[in-house]
């Protein structure tokens, strides 16, 4: 164990690159940690708990993604099969509903502000969602309060707000995430105002301006902390060969013309781009977490509408929800199963993520509580009836993981409820009419 007037938890490598200073923060190695690797050495502070949310559109298919056995889960629903690997470690709710309280259904809102506001306004939300709230008790140390990310590119998408007029905008670049989260004397390589070649900018990312002083903090480490320093700049460093992509101009085509203006299209609606945007937001996010930038982030993968588009086809995912007819064989709608699987698998790299840092004894993921959202339960009829929702990781053991809770005609604002206590907000009754509830999932906390 290196003494802590050696090494403390908010040392950072420091560089120079482009005439700018750099810096770049560092996970939780052992060395920080008691001998027990679960809380700071220098304080006896136990490692911090973090929280998200996930947003993707348009449920699920009902009867296709619920456990079947209620309680301690033994076997996933099929449209839940990618997240097989984290049953043990997450919760499934089922038969929750929204109320609308003789309110006209505001389609792809009313269920998403019930699920992350507790009510469901005529209008726009007005009360803030879950993930301020949340912030409010354990972001306020941080250099980020929270972070927001949207994968299909538009800033609008987020689900984040402290208010009804006050929404969180998400960023739909990862680049501009990216020179977020390593501060703020990294300059953005998409701006005008950037002044160092791009080309060189690829070559001296901000992990070469740092070996000297990383060379020279390793010799101060033990063998475990040296794996695990190599791990994270190994994957810092292939986000920043992603990013790279990013930053050069495409090289100019003698044959191409420029065509008269069109109508403006989605832009980032293909499936694969979306996918791709999605797994470098998700390594982004999951390194704040770890470098102590923000304590609570915000991913939506999907607008609530959904306009994913397969390569190439002009239909979106919501148009499949309104017009493919169910097939009478199997049941469902084929395509829009075929979408849920992207859309799950993609949920699934996002966990990998956080799973994959580790934190003294545990996993990111261990110390967080992500909680997912969605708009409709089933899409073809836009109904908010049995709207699927999941939690996943431990909070730092302050919850209960493997469960299936099916309460079929309960609010869906429950769920909001019991995280917020695992999450240590001092609250016992939370939502508005219908939607308020003094009735957290017990069993699910610790």
């Amino acid at each position: 164990m290196i003494p802590m007037h050696h090494v403390k938890r908010r040392s950072v490598l420091r560089g120079v690159m482009g005439g700018a200073a750099v810096s770049v923060g560092l996970p939780y190695l052992d060395c920080f940690l008691n001998t027990n690797g679960t809380a700071l050495a220098a304080t006896g502070t136990q490692l911090p708990t973090r929280f998200g949310t996930w947003f993707w559109g348009l449920g699920l298919n009902p009867g296709r993604w619920e456990p079947k056995d209620e309680g301690k889960m033994t076997e996933m629903g099929i449209e839940l099969q990618p997240l097989n690997a984290y049953k043990d470690r997450m919760n499934v709710f089922s038969g929750l509903k929204a109320f609308l309280d003789g309110k006209p259904l505001q389609v792809h809102t009313s269920g998403a502000n019930a699920i992350l506001t507790g009510s469901v306004p005529r209008g726009q939300a007005s009360l803030p969602s879950i993930d301020t709230i949340v912030a409010d008790a354990i972001g306020t140390q941080t250099r980020f309060r929270s972070l927001e990310a949207a994968s299909a590119g538009n800033a609008t998408h987020s689900q984040s707000r402290r208010s009804g007029a006050v929404v969180n905008p998400a960023e739909v670049s990862p680049a501009a995430l990216y020179t977020r989260i390593f501060g703020a004397e990294f300059q953005d390589p998409n701006a005008s105002t950037f002044t160092p070649d791009p080309a060189v900018m690829a070559r001296r990312s901000a992990l070469s301006a740092v070996i000297e002083d990383r060379k020279s903090f390793e010799k101060t480490l033990g063998a475990a902390d040296k794996a695990r320093l190599d791990e994270y700049f190994t994957s810092l460093r292939s986000l920043e060969q992603q990013l790279d992509l990013q930053l050069k101009k495409p090289a100019p085509l003698e044959a191409c013309t420029k065509p008269a203006d069109a109508a403006e299209t989605p832009v980032g609606t293909e499936i694969e781009m979306v996918k791709a945007n999605h797994k470098i937001f998700a390594g982004l996010l999951a390194h704040a977490l770890a470098c102590g930038q923000t304590r609570v982030i915000n991913m939506a993968f999907t607008d609530s509408t959904s306009s994913l588009r397969k390569a190439g086809g002009h239909q979106t995912h919501h148009e499949y929800s309104h017009e493919e007819p169910v097939d009478a064989v199997l049941g469902y709608q084929p395509t829009m199963a075929w979408f849920f699987g992207e859309v799950m698998t993609s949920f699934a790299y996002f966990l990998d993520q956080l799973d994959g840092i580790k934190e003294g004894d545990r996993t990111l993921l261990d110390r967080t509580l992500i909680m997912t959202g969605t708009d409709h339960g089933y899409a073809k009829l836009h109904g908010i009836e049995n709207i699927p929702v999941f939690t996943v990781g431990g909070a730092n053991g302050r919850v209960k993981t493997g469960l299936h809770f099916r309460a079929v005609g309960d609010t869906v604002s429950r769920i909001g409820l019991t995280v917020q206590q695992a999450m240590g907000v001092p609250v016992s009754t939370w939502g508005t009419e219908s939607n308020q509830t003094s009735k957290p999932f017990a069993d699910m906390l610790a």
